[in-house]
């Protein structure tokens, strides 16, 4: 059938709405239409004609967000979804909170119904303004068709600056399809002066004078780098400052990235799965340099006896994250990537500093490291998922990875050595259900690269009709799924600390053949089930150009250690002392 040629309307608000998309950066959008944003969807079916934006059709307004998330994660740019007014916008909730608690630059577009039928429960009426108020960073009701253009380069502005996090627009209807009288375009520039937004602080020499005092008085420091040092793009600045000083490295599961996990000072991620050595390390260290870090109950365990033994420095840009958990001996606020090069520059000030005067510390933690390595349980035929997290890791040492959220995600923390803006995880949140959407918006990000998601058998049930969406795009993304048919974390918890009372943590019943699922979408699967299984599929796994699923049959019962136990110090982990055969992580494909 030959469809009729429209004609670009340009003096309504849809195409006021795109055009400012485009013009402040925007080139991918995820999305999923309805009837109160049809009009923005009709004018999108125009631009998408002259290829000047990209929509990617999800099966579930969440997956949008999370692809979303994800794009902006990897790219450092804002990530963009829309949805339409009720159940199209609450459906977009978990993924604004996620974006929202790990700081993501996103911008949400949300149809409503007409300005006329605005409170009075009309169909698919919902206030998603007010919903979603307490996790974006801002938010908005558009009202008068004139200032969308204002109003979409303002929350890019704001999406993007400072502190960076979700931003909001709702759309009515009749908005969309108004006419506007003189179209004229605002700029971010013209907001920033208009509206004086500064989000530069200014660090005082004092400050950073002060700073390098305290690193010339310890002789056991340690950087904590958080989710604000990848966000910065600091890692070049972080890795300068930690060599320069013999300081060794941990990080949070958010800050994995920031600085090379293959370095001779990365200690690993610290915190409830985190390394015994960073853990000790924290719990022993004399002065905590805390980077773009927001002590994280996940992190500090027992709050009181976090570095307890340490002076704090912390280095922020959002004033809110000082002393809101720990009180610093000294704070410097900024822009993260900047301080660090002030202390750099500034460094020539320790005119007393040796580098030596830690070197007894880092004995201490070489032996640490020793002792307590991390170990991968290895019997001649089972699998054990450290030992695939860990092989995938030397199979695809450049990949981007997405994980959803348990067991499988703290293995994958442990043993993945990443790149910055390669690691790609909720945190905060802990949103079950993120790993395949964002696996989609990664690859879209980065087409030609390896995009490789690790999920587990209860989280991927959580979104796994965004399979559609990899069919569609021709997406090449390999899904890998620890499946030990449990809710593996909760059934860990159920098991430490409920006395082994198993309440609704099993999958079993129910549970879908997941090769039959993914073979039903079109996409290549296998069932992976013994060591031999796997060391065969190898080849076919790195060589593969196409969407793969792997559903790797792991060990029920195989819990996630080191841990540390609610209410403890970091310093008393359980799962130190695990029973042979154990072979360390070093020397595991010996």
């Amino acid at each position: 059938m030959k469809v009729k040629k429209q004609l670009r309307r340009i003096h309504i608000g849809a195409f006021a709405l795109l055009n400012s998309i485009v013009q402040n950066g925007g080139q991918t959008i995820f999305g999923y239409p309805g009837g109160a944003i049809l009009p923005v969807y009709d004018e999108l079916y125009l631009w998408e004609q002259e290829n000047l934006i990209k929509h990617i059709l999800v099966r579930h307004e969440q997956g949008a967000a999370h692809a979303a998330d994800a794009y902006s994660r990897a790219t450092g740019k804002v990530g963009i979804c829309f949805a339409t007014s009720g159940p199209g916008a609450t459906n977009l909730v978990t993924g604004i909170a996620t974006a929202d608690m790990d700081s993501i630059p996103m911008f949400v577009i949300t149809g409503q119904v007409g300005r006329a039928f605005i409170g009075t429960d009309a169909f698919q009426e919902v206030d998603i303004y007010s919903i979603t108020k307490p996790i974006v960073k801002a938010s908005y009701v558009i009202q008068d068709v004139t200032k969308i253009t204002e109003i979409v380069s303002e929350a890019f502005y704001l999406a993007k600056n400072g502190r960076p996090g979700p931003v909001l627009i709702d759309i009515p209807k009749d908005v969309g399809l108004e006419e506007i009288g003189s179209y004229i375009p605002i700029y971010q520039q013209q907001i920033t002066r208009n509206k004086r937004y500064e989000y530069l602080f200014q660090t005082r020499f004092e400050q950073i004078k002060a700073a390098l005092g305290l690193i010339r008085q310890s002789s056991q420091p340690l950087l904590y780098v958080g989710g604000g040092a990848v966000l910065a793009e600091a890692r070049r600045e972080l890795t300068a400052l930690a060599e320069k000083f013999e300081i060794p490295v941990t990080t949070t599961l958010m800050g994995k990235g920031a600085f090379h996990e293959n370095h001779g000072l990365y200690l690993g991620m610290l915190g409830m799965h985190g390394t015994a050595y960073a853990n000790f390390a924290v719990s022993e260290c004399d002065l905590l340099i805390a980077v773009g870090a927001r002590f994280d109950d996940r992190v500090t365990g027992k709050l009181e006896d976090f570095a307890s033994q340490s002076q704090i420095l912390q280095i922020d840009i959002d004033p809110h994250e000082v002393g809101k958990n720990k009180i610093p001996h000294l704070a410097i606020l900024g822009d993260i990537k900047k301080v660090l090069q002030q202390l750099l520059k500034h460094s020539t000030l320790l005119t007393s500093y040796n580098s030596t005067q830690t070197r007894f510390w880092r004995e201490r933690i070489r032996k640490w490291k020793e002792r307590y390595p991390l170990i991968i349980p290895k019997t001649p035929h089972e699998l054990s998922p450290q030992y695939i997290v860990n092989r995938i890791a030397e199979l695809f040492p450049n990949a981007y990875f997405t994980t959803d959220v348990g067991q499988h995600q703290m293995w994958a923390a442990q043993f993945l050595k990443c790149n910055i803006k390669k690691w790609l995880s909720s945190a905060g949140l802990g949103t079950m259900g993120y790993g395949l959407p964002a696996a989609i918006g990664t690859q879209l990000a980065f087409p030609d690269s390896t995009v490789i998601c690790i999920s587990g058998d209860a989280s991927f049930q959580m979104n796994l009709q965004e399979l559609g969406t990899i069919s569609q795009y021709k997406l090449p993304i390999k899904i890998l799924i620890l499946n030990n048919r449990w809710q593996g974390m909760v059934r860990q918890w159920q098991q430490s600390f409920y006395d082994e009372r198993y309440s609704h943590s099993s999958m079993k019943e129910g549970m879908p053949d997941f090769v039959m699922l993914a073979e039903s979408y079109g996409i290549k699967s296998r069932c992976i089930q013994t060591l031999e299984d796997f060391i065969a599929s190898e080849n076919d796994i790195v060589s593969s150009n196409e969407a793969f699923l792997i559903d790797f049959q792991v060990h029920e019962t195989e819990n996630c250690y080191p841990m540390v136990a609610p209410g403890k110090s970091n310093s008393q982990m359980i799962g130190l002392n695990v029973d042979p055969p154990l072979i360390p992580v070093k020397k595991a494909f010996s």
